[in-house]
């Protein structure tokens, strides 16, 4: 097995590979930004406080839906993110009521 690909031979190949690796770094970029969004909602359900994870779920949701409507991930998979982000944001008590 090589390990490398031979060159591209006819030009709409060599386009089309020329493509992908453009949308291969935007599509890295804007997967980094999700994990970081979620990262930060987790590290407040973590700390135990509802308004930080609140917060950053409302910036996460944006974040995932920024991602569904630019093709790099699946509606179904952020609307499924979404939800379980939520359900654990609202199960937490209420700042005051601790």
């Amino acid at each position: 097995m090589p390990a490398k690909a031979n060159p591209k031979k006819n030009l709409s190949a060599i386009k089309k590979a020329r493509q992908a690796v453009k949308r291969n770094l935007r599509n890295k970029s804007v997967l980094s930004s999700v994990k970081t969004a979620i990262k930060k909602v987790e590290t407040g359900l973590d700390s135990g406080n509802r308004e930080k994870a609140g917060n950053a779920l409302i910036s996460a949701v944006s974040a995932l839906n920024k991602a569904a409507s630019k093709g790099v991930m699946h509606k179904n998979t952020v609307s499924r993110s979404i939800s379980r982000l939520s359900k654990r944001v609202n199960a937490l008590p209420a700042a005051g009521a601790v």
